[in-house]
């Protein structure tokens, strides 16, 4: 690319989630075409399209977990379901004219920082080469399956799969179905599975905090009432907004609030289950808000079936058709489900992302993914993430955190818009001075605590979660300084 570039910057956006598509509609709307989502499945939608497993939902209420700029004023109930949340992601695709601009079926391997011409050269699972000025990766925290290692997973006969690849060709009517872990994902299928399999086996690792779920359907009138007067969805949009964002002060500061959602959890369960047995086992005697805090209103009692084990021996291995604990007993299934959740703090894996200087991003974080704002990282120029380190929430939409970010690396993309600019890269010592002061105000929350979750590495730092309130976040990313940047003209490529 020369140096009096009159056109705009070529952007990658890696993913068609929430925030691939934000990107690609602010790009839009400001008048920049120049871009193109690639996106390795056959269809948008990131985790509400791999998440197809009977009962997925949301744990945000619709109208917070959609975009500011593109309200649904006909939500069918409080907390969306999987189907309705991929049907609005498919309806923003269409409305905002994405599609031309999306690439299907192309997994990016490798991404490749070239100094000499200021731009990333990027290579396909098949071979193929790409090239950009700006790179930006929305491949989310939670879209690579985890499984644990068990002795004999090869040697189970029949239909295994995890819960975000769902088998819907397997029948589980009169079976014997087991479900290795109870997180998010669990509890939201395993209430379906309760009613149609024969026998069902849970095995739990350690039990999560379940509190109910204030769910139900809107009205028709609601509906209409919505879409007369947007007004009001505003209004009840920011009511939904500023209630959950209270309870950051729990999570971050006074800790102790975390023990009315405690009373709400045992509450529940001691109303809902006549197995005492179970009930001990299933409620956890961790730190409520050290793991996800979930909600449902039909866990307990699926769990308190009487056709359904809870199991909370370990797995010593896995047979033809049982499942061995490590106390000698085993138990029989015909099917095999992992709820066993995600790679969350692998970010960016399985690609290879080089920088400049030939610096590997998986060397740089060695210790632990860290970026500037969760956005930017020291080394890799013109590189943008959204959903990156520590910008997850345990008490707020997320979506509201993507279009701070999205808005954050916009003013990025109006910089490099300069024919005169080639680049720009976050300078070390604001990266390092941010990392440093977000670890240590990590130190006072509760996801400090020694329960073990995936916000946590193996090493034991917290890569995922931001520590505070979103409205901050929001403020923090408002205006970009260019002080925080060294900025490269384009004459230094002597193009």
């Amino acid at each position: 690319m020369s140096a009096d570039r009159e056109t705009d910057p070529r952007i990658a956006i890696i993913g068609t989630g929430f925030g691939g598509l934000c990107m690609a509609i602010r790009l839009k709307q400001a008048g920049i075409d120049t871009f193109t989502l690639f996106e390795k499945h056959d269809r948008i939608g990131g985790t509400w399209r791999d998440n197809t497993y009977p009962g997925a939902a949301c744990d945000v209420e619709s109208h917070l977990y959609s975009f500011s700029f593109a309200p649904k004023p006909d939500w069918s109930r409080k907390f969306g379901d999987q189907a309705e949340i991929l049907a609005y992601l498919q309806a923003c695709v269409a409305h905002y004219g994405l599609a031309p601009h999306i690439r299907f079926g192309v997994e990016i391997a490798a991404a490749d920082y070239d100094e000499a011409g200021g731009r990333w050269r990027l290579t396909t699972t098949d071979g193929d080469r790409h090239d950009a000025n700006v790179l930006v990766t929305a491949c989310g925290q939670l879209n690579r399956p985890a499984r644990p290692e068990i002795p004999g997973q090869a040697d189970f006969a029949g239909p295994a799969f995890h819960s975000a690849r769902w088998r819907h060709g397997v029948d589980m009517a009169g079976r014997r179905v087991a479900v290795i872990g109870t997180g998010a994902s669990a509890i939201q299928f395993v209430p379906r599975l309760a009613e149609s399999a024969a026998r069902l086996s849970v095995f739990q690792r350690s039990g999560a905090w379940v509190i109910p779920k204030p769910d139900r359907a809107f009205s028709r009138r609601e509906q209409r009432r919505f879409a007369r007067w947007p007004w009001l969805a505003r209004c009840h949009r920011g009511l939904v907004y500023w209630k959950n964002e209270a309870r950051a002060l729990a999570f971050t500061r006074w800790h102790r609030i975390l023990q009315v959602f405690a009373w709400a959890a045992r509450r529940q369960a001691r109303r809902q289950m006549r197995d005492d047995d179970k009930r001990r086992r299933l409620v956890p005697d961790y730190a409520i808000g050290c793991k996800r805090i979930l909600m449902a209103n039909d866990w307990y009692p699926a769990i308190d079936r009487d056709h359904v084990d809870l199991v909370t021996a370990l797995i010593a291995r896995i047979e033809a058709d049982a499942v061995v604990t490590d106390d000698g007993r085993r138990h029989p299934a015909d099917v095999l489900i992992y709820a066993t959740g995600f790679h969350a703090t692998d970010f960016l894996a399985p690609m290879r992302i080089t920088g400049a200087g030939g610096r590997e991003l998986a060397a740089a974080w060695g210790e632990g993914a860290s970026a500037y704002k969760g956005i930017s990282v020291s080394g890799f120029p013109n590189m943008f993430l959204l959903y990156g380190p520590n910008t997850n929430l345990a008490h707020n939409s997320i979506v509201y955190m993507l279009e701070a970010q999205v808005d954050y690396v916009m003013q990025c993309v109006q910089a490099l818009r300069d024919p005169g600019l080639r680049s720009m890269d976050v300078r070390p010592e604001r990266e390092a001075d941010y990392t440093r002061r977000i670890r240590s105000r990590l130190e006072d929350t509760v996801w400090a605590g020694d329960c073990g979750s995936w916000y946590r590495t193996a090493a034991g730092h917290q890569t995922n979660n931001w520590p505070g309130f979103t409205f901050t976040f929001r403020r923090m990313t408002a205006r970009l300084d260019p002080d925080d940047y060294r900025f490269e003209p384009a004459s230094v490529a002597g193009q």
